[in-house]
């Protein structure tokens, strides 16, 4: 990959990354109701699941789905299955206590990382990246850079959204507030299926 490219792939990145999806949406619930420490392992489960998705498909996965496209259209409606099914779970989720909270398991690192397969957000980044930023003739490191490239740049734009939800605790304070938010975290979530269905 030439030094030209670099710069708007990681430009790419950080815009594609830091926007609203289902990764960030519920990085932004983990942070409000598990805090930062708690939700690292999501996180480094986003980041790692997805620099493996974008590897796994410029080193051949995409020629399976252009081989057999009906899997692409299986896992675009799991995923969006998925994501109503978490959608409801959060709507319905009662404010936790901090006994609680201390007491449920946030997302962990491999439910994290395998969600990044059936997360329509990520296949589209990923498909857009590779097509559009590796050369002609490319090889395995150019693969691996861009691969690279997401996993150090989601780190910190996904990373801020679990930062906002921490920082979101001092506002929602009271249960009715953390429950009107887990309900508009929710409504997000089902908006993020919108350009996928349409």
């Amino acid at each position: 990959m030439s030094p030209e490219m670099l710069l708007p792939l990681c430009g790419f990145a950080a815009v594609s990354s830091i926007t609203p999806g289902p990764n960030n949406t519920m990085m932004l619930a983990s942070g409000l109701n598990y805090g930062f420490k708690r939700s690292v392992p999501h996180l480094l489960g986003i980041c790692c699941g997805f620099a493996f998705m974008i590897f796994a498909t410029g080193l051949g996965l995409h020629a399976v789905f252009e081989q057999v496209p009906v899997l692409q259209s299986i896992l675009k409606y799991a995923g969006a299955i998925y994501l109503l099914w978490l959608a409801w779970k959060l709507a319905h989720a009662a404010p936790m206590s901090s006994e609680q909270a201390a007491l449920s398991r946030p997302m962990g690192f491999w439910g994290a990382a395998a969600f990044q397969w059936i997360n329509p957000k990520a296949w589209v980044m990923g498909l857009s990246a590779l097509t559009t930023y590796l050369p002609q003739g490319f090889n395995v490191a150019d693969v691996l850079l861009l691969s690279g490239v997401f996993w150090v740049i989601g780190i910190f734009c996904v990373g801020a959204w679990a930062v906002f939800g921490v920082a979101m605790r001092s506002v929602l304070q009271d249960p009715r507030s953390v429950r009107i938010f887990n309900v508009v975290m929710a409504l997000a979530l089902v908006a993020t299926l919108y350009p996928l269905l349409a």
